[in-house]
């Protein structure tokens, strides 16, 4: 990276021609009517420009619609060809567009044309062609669209007009209901598409009529705080429709409340439950099996596909179309829910519920009172073991003689207690049948944690403690020389670690009061291509950070991608004249132990020439704790007027909300700020990163993946780490410039990225800012721009 800031050279194109030219042969397929269709909807006089205000023609915009009408074109002739019907969708509006309704029935298709009629006119080499790409991964779509793109209506187009039944999965609440309440009828009532849309969440966010009338039959709750907010409850089911809680502001989320009226996939009766007919649940599915389009979350996503995969009724219809926004998240989320997880909040709602169902319907059975009393004091010294310590570690660093296994031997003795009695009683109500069944599944997977022999236990964590050193040494040499060709050397979706065939890691993680026993797959990428197998549909991934400097490979290895189908395109913000990159100079090294304190004092003189307005983000909760302390000192001492935010004083909503508001605050926070945060304008001019967001090398999960790695004989730091940690720096980048009037400056402070080999790939993939190391030029850009320059 230059000393100077005159140099703005831009990166050097990172995606191979071969990738280019696919994406390009991709859209290429495209239909003549359809390409035309889009133009009109999207030209500067179109149908968009004529509902939205303030709509303008982007470029990139129009050519990630054009591949995403591709890739759903491609898709729907092979589902055509499997028998499964018709996908495209009367557009009333487009047809008085044209004017003539036997336009409308040409070879496009649209205007309700039947399947067959569309198939006639679809040419036989358009045929062969979109055959060709469906086998080529041309159902598959990898879309890095840079902020500003406008990304949510390039999808929603083509997918309301030809993508058939249409799952939209998102990665956050916030961008959920965005899609719902805002995007998606703006989009419907310009194209004035016939499209009936639903929004499902998981089962959490409803009430449960069964539990609701036990928790109110019961009367015993811990405060009266929560027994107003149950008689709230109780007063909302009777009038809402939908059972969301989220309808119901004046019970906080966070109300213990909520956990007692409410079911898991644990305790839900199912079909057996006296209030089936009537539950929110079932009525939410039953829409979104209805629905053309369904908007879920990642979450509920996967948790369907892993129902499914074990033959449990599917929560998601079968649909034609899957896009996944916010899908960098994807790789974290569907590691989440392809492993197994075991919590001793399973155990105290299994003591909870047996305890209620045994008192309920068969008071003589047994003393449910002291049998459940027993299982959660059991369960409870599990979490005792540990001390104060909050922690993540593997199963294998415990050591055989650690006192946890003799705490899960004693759940375990309590458990068949307790489920003794409840398979004597298990004839006086479906209600008690369902709590043994809970109780032996949870017995079978804990015996499967107690009774794994010393031998298994390093094999399920795929290493040997040396294996584990040696992959933290690697990382430490940061990926110089061969390793940095390892990265890249690979086809996409050929994930290095799918090819340790079943290889998982156990490990720990403990809470304040709770302690969650995992099993995570080494690779999701194998399971992931299953589930995708079979019925053809189209799959569009996209946000904006995917790649590394263009290269889609180690998302597409993980998620076990066939990465050919992958586009970058560009920002429309001109980031050359809206920001600045600032690495400033004579700083630690991250690993010492003044760098904290060091990034706090290079910080002082750009927040003071920016006059507020700023992120501090941090890669580890002591250094957003340090860096606040020092804050407030500093505040003082100078008399400054900037109001100093920190995470976990109030909600990241609130935090945000008071950001915005005051306009020069200065807020400090981790992990949580780093992506979905949107603040425009003169409140957020500032962000100052403290280092490259490398994943420590501790971590069990990315320990064993590490490992693994090593002992194929490549660079855990190049396949692994360093792509993973350019993708999560560019997310945090990409807090500071949200509209095309945003002005601001990007301070990271670790000097790895201007001293490493690997820093020039880094800072080549982050967006085209203006460079500098000169404190004095960041001072010049702010006073530019107090001058209006």
């Amino acid at each position: 990276m230059p000393e100077h800031v005159s140099d703005t050279a831009p990166p050097e194109s990172g995606a191979p021609a071969s990738r280019k030219s696919a994406a390009a042969a991709l859209i290429g397929t495209l239909k003549p009517a359809h390409q035309a269709e889009l133009e009109r909807i999207f030209a500067d006089d179109g149908l968009l420009a004529r509902q939205i205000d303030g709509y303008r023609v982007r470029a990139s915009q129009m050519e990630m619609a054009r591949a995403v009408a591709a890739a759903l074109e491609a898709s729907g002739q092979a589902q055509a060809r499997s028998g499964l019907g018709e996908l495209e969708r009367p557009a009333r509006a487009l047809h008085a567009e044209r004017g003539r309704e036997d336009e409308s029935r040409g070879a496009n298709g649209m205007g309700g044309a039947r399947g067959e009629d569309r198939r006639s006119h679809t040419a036989p080499a358009d045929t062969a062609a979109s055959a060709e790409a469906l086998d080529d991964g041309g159902n598959t779509l990898i879309v890095e669209a840079g902020t500003g793109t406008g990304k949510t209506y390039a999808y929603l187009v083509p997918a309301m007009l030809w993508g058939g039944k249409v799952i939209i999965s998102t990665g956050t609440k916030h961008l959920q209901d965005q899609l719902f309440q805002r995007d998606i009828p703006t989009v419907r009532d310009t194209l004035v598409v016939p499209v009936s849309v639903a929004m499902l969440k998981g089962r959490a966010n409803y009430l449960c009529h069964y539990y609701l009338q036990r928790a109110s039959d019961n009367g015993r709750l811990p405060s009266r705080q929560d027994a107003s907010h149950l008689q709230e409850i109780v007063r909302f089911a009777k009038l809402t429709r939908t059972g969301d809680k989220a309808e119901l502001a004046s019970v906080p989320e966070t109300s213990p409340v909520w956990g007692m009226v409410t079911s898991t996939r644990d305790n839900c009766l199912g079909q057996e439950c006296p209030n089936y007919k009537d539950c929110f649940v079932m009525k939410a599915r039953k829409e979104a099996q209805q629905a053309d389009i369904v908007v879920v979350n990642h979450h509920l996503f996967f948790a369907d596909i892993m129902l499914r995969d074990t033959g449990m009724a599917e929560l998601l219809p079968m649909a034609n179309t899957v896009i996944f926004d916010e899908a960098h998240q994807l790789p974290e989320t569907a590691t989440l829910f392809f492993g197994e997880t075991l919590s001793t909040t399973q155990f105290l709602e299994l003591a909870r519920d047996s305890v209620s169902e045994g008192l309920k319907h068969a008071r003589d059975a047994a003393d449910w009172v002291t049998l459940g009393a027993a299982l959660e004091r059991a369960t409870r010294d599990v979490r005792l073991v540990f001390g104060t310590e909050i922690a993540r570690m593997s199963i294998a660093q415990l050591g055989d003689q650690h006192p946890l296994f003799e705490a899960l031997d004693h759940v375990r003795d309590e458990l068949d207690h307790l489920s003794e009695a409840l398979g004597g009683a298990s004839e006086r109500a479906e209600s008690i049948g369902h709590c043994v069944r809970r109780a032996r599944e949870l017995r079978e997977t804990l015996s499967g944690w107690i009774d794994m022999p010393p031998g298994d236990v390093a094999a399920a964590n795929g290493q040997t403690a040396s294996a584990r050193a040696g992959a933290t040494t690697s990382a430490g040499k940061s990926g110089a020389g061969k390793s940095d060709k390892t990265g890249e050397g690979g086809a996409a979706g050929a994930d290095p670690l799918a090819r340790v065939q079943d290889e998982k890691v156990r490990w720990i993680e403990v809470f304040s009061h709770t302690v969650q026993l995992h099993e995570t797959p080494l690779s999701v990428a194998p399971i992931f291509a299953k589930q995708r197998a079979g019925t053809p549909r189209a799959w569009i991934f996209t946000s904006a950070t995917l790649s590394v400097k263009g290269d889609f490979n180690h998302y597409a290895a993980q998620m076990g991608l066939n990465g050919k189908r992958s586009m970058t395109l560009p920002s429309p913000f001109d980031y050359e004249q809206q920001a600045l990159l600032y690495v400033p100079r004579d700083m630690p090294q991250p690993s010492s132990p003044n760098f904290t304190d060091a990034v706090f004092n290079a910080a002082l003189p750009a927040i003071e020439a920016a006059k507020g307005g700023a992120f501090i983000l941090c890669t580890t909760l002591r250094a957003v704790d340090r860096v606040a302390s020092k804050l407030r000192d500093a505040s003082v001492s100078r008399g400054w007027n900037y109001p100093i935010l920190v995470q976990g004083d109030a909600s990241r909503t609130e935090l945000l909300d008071r950001f915005r508001a005051y306009g020069n605050a200065i807020l400090v926070g981790s992990q949580s700020f780093w992506e979905g945060v949107d603040v425009r304008g003169d409140a957020l001019k500032l962000v100052v990163i403290d280092k490259l967001p490398f994943a420590p090398p501790d971590d069990p999960v990315l320990a064993a993946r590490l490992d693994a790695l090593t002992r194929k004989g490549l660079s855990p730091f190049a396949v692994h780490q360093l792509p993973q940690a350019v993708i999560t720096l560019k997310q945090g980048a990409g807090r500071l410039i949200r509209a095309e009037s945003d002005r601001g400056v990007l301070m990271i402070c670790d000097s790895r990225l201007v001293d490493k080999p690997y820093g020039r790939r880094i800072w080549q993939s982050l967006p085209p800012f203006k460079r500098t190391r000169d404190p004095d030029v960041v001072r010049e850009f702010f006073a530019r721009e107090r001058d209006g320059e």
